[in-house]
């Protein structure tokens, strides 16, 4: 969407804290023992709070509140009560609602307690490089350029990136124009980012595959060829100089 009045300012804002508190809460709530089932129902319960309705069930009828995915799973996990998070696993949380007609996305990696896995490194460096794509990102900026940059920086923290999912326009449904704002350079994306547009960037940093895939259960991706990856997502309006985050509640 293109934001054209602060009253639609005020609405993408609430739906945007809603989605970014949920986060921050259910990556504080999580500990080993726990089934990504509880961990999500607890999700629903604070978009509950702020009378938000989760995306995924809404455009896609997806079997949980939030996509919860852990260790070799990239995202679009489906929480269960037989998936039982361990310390050291990592984590990765996607929270997207609607609220009074505007939708925000918000997503998110982590180590769950102790880093006995060394994943850390592999989550600091997603965080670093949308920090990076987002500080570089304003009217009339190539979104081409933006994934050149994603994939440049992953390379130089001797990472990959996955290829074939991107971040995405958002607001007044889940997935808007632009349709992919991909973490690698593609000559054929020719179009630029636009003065007051709400986008959700996103990077997929991999310790190993460039492409995901189905898992098998119709939902959650992983990589082709193993390995791990690291997802960070925040809902941003373009401006003429550095974005506004809207999901600054989970910045923390």
């Amino acid at each position: 969407m293109s934001i054209t009045s602060y009253a639609e300012f005020i609405g993408i804002k609430k739906i945007s804290d809603a989605v970014g508190t949920t986060l921050r809460k259910m990556r504080e709530y999580a500990q080993p023992g726990m089934s990504t089932k509880e961990l999500d129902e607890y999700g629903r319960s604070v978009l509950e709070e702020w009378g938000a309705r989760s995306a995924p069930k809404l455009t896609y009828n997806f079997p949980g509140w939030t996509c919860i995915s852990v260790n070799h799973e990239i995202c679009h996990g489906i929480p269960s009560a037989s998936t039982i998070l361990k310390e050291g696993d990592l984590v990765n949380i996607d929270v997207s609602a609607e609220l009074d007609g505007f939708w925000a996305d918000n997503g998110g990696s982590f180590v769950l307690g102790a880093d006995v896995h060394n994943h850390k490194p592999l989550i600091d460096a997603s965080k670093r490089i949308l920090t990076k794509a987002l500080d570089n990102i304003k009217g009339g900026v190539k979104i081409a350029e933006i994934g050149r940059l994603i994939e440049t920086e992953a390379r130089k923290s001797g990472y990959r990136v996955i290829r074939n999912l991107a971040g995405h326009g958002v607001g007044r449904s889940l997935h808007e124009e632009p349709k992919e704002i991909l973490c690698c350079y593609d000559r054929s994306v020719t179009g630029r980012f636009k003065k007051n547009s709400v986008v959700a960037i996103e990077t997929f940093i991999s310790t190993k595959a460039t492409y995901a895939q189905d898992k098998g259960d119709g939902w959650t991706l992983v990589g082709k060829g193993g390995g791990f990856v690291a997802q960070h997502e925040h809902t941003i309006v373009v401006t003429d100089g550095k974005p506004i985050i809207l999901t600054e509640a989970n910045l923390l």
